[in-house]
């Protein structure tokens, strides 16, 4: 075990997750198991440039497991991008004697964190906090199976009014650069079809699969979009798909920050602990600019540029099942 830390700051950042809280109790709890001093940061690096860095104690972090949210807020801050913050953060945490950091959220959040490491050399280790599962180096992020159990909710609600009055449902779903939520949503509502980011989904093509299900007099249709499908979003394709077929009576349903909020499941809650633990020990242990991941079941510690510039991709049987199983 590394001596040399004695006081860890944490901090969530870039856009809430469910779980979270969990992930923070973790850390608190884990770092007094070690006889550590820990700190929390308020509004992530915007907080850390202003200096807002209090003591947690145990109890701080009691009865927050199964909050949505964060309790240290969130933020997201250009201050952080120019050396003049950055110093201005590391002079905040110096007040502190802060050995070393453990950040909570996604892939700009590491990305600050390692270019501010390699600047002042203070070791960050980080937790994948985000709903769209895109980090390279875990199979799940932190928020992401609360952010689909809430789509698929929404879905299922959706489906009964879809039924009742022979209508076509275009529902939006989170996920501007990857397509994991949509994906998951889609066979877990058994939607009609799927448009992800990471497939080319033709108009033409869309509009083929509809009418193949109206000739199978398929009463209702859902097709679960992500926001940034490279055909447009749910209110775009909605338009051309109703140019061209007018059978179905056609609406648009967007979730958005519906997914970001909520009780975070079991399964968060789970993998936030057994991150938030494995943070510190991995501090501890020596492990610095790392994110901590879990893939097959195992703690892993990838290295944040690997985290945030190797693309995480999509498993192209779950996309064939998906298609498959809307037949």
């Amino acid at each position: 075990m590394s001596k040399n830390i004695k006081r860890i700051a944490v901090f969530t950042s870039g856009g809430d997750a469910p779980g979270m809280n969990a992930a923070l109790r973790a850390v608190v709890r884990t770092a007094y198991f070690h006889d550590l001093h820990v700190y929390g940061i308020s509004r992530g690096y915007e907080g850390m440039i202003d200096g807002k860095i209090e003591r947690l104690e145990r109890g701080d972090v009691g009865n927050i497991i199964h909050r949505g949210g964060t309790i240290l807020k969130t933020a997201r801050s250009e201050r952080f991008r120019s050396p003049e913050g950055r110093n201005l953060a590391y002079e905040s945490l110096k007040a502190f004697d802060i050995d070393a950091c453990v950040a909570i959220g996604g892939d700009g959040t590491f990305t600050g964190a390692d270019v501010f490491t390699s600047e002042f050399g203070i070791p960050f280790i980080g937790i994948p906090g985000t709903i769209d599962n895109d980090l390279f180096g875990t199979d799940l992020s932190v928020g992401f199976d609360t952010a689909v159990n809430t789509a698929i909710e929404a879905v299922d609600k959706i489906r009964d009014t879809a039924d009742s009055h022979n209508r076509l449902f275009f529902v939006e779903v989170m996920g501007r650069h990857a397509g994991f939520i949509a994906l998951y949503t889609g066979i877990g509502s058994g939607a009609g079809s799927v448009l992800i980011p990471e497939k080319d989904t033709s108009i033409e093509s869309l509009v083929d699969t509809l009418k193949k299900g109206i000739k199978r007099s398929k009463p209702f249709g859902i097709v679960i979009v992500a926001e940034g499908n490279k055909s447009g979003n749910a209110t775009e394709i909605a338009r051309k798909v109703n140019e061209a077929i007018d059978f179905y009576d056609t609406k648009v349903t967007i979730i958005g920050h519906l997914q970001r909020g909520g009780s975070p499941t079991c399964l968060d809650r789970v993998l936030a602990s057994r991150l938030g633990f494995a943070a510190v020990e991995g501090l501890l242990k020596g492990q610095k600019n790392v994110m901590t991941g879990i893939i097959d079941g195992k703690i892993t510690y990838t290295p944040f540029k690997e985290a945030v510039t190797t693309p995480k991709k999509l498993d192209r049987d779950l996309i064939k099942m998906a298609e498959i199983l809307a037949m």
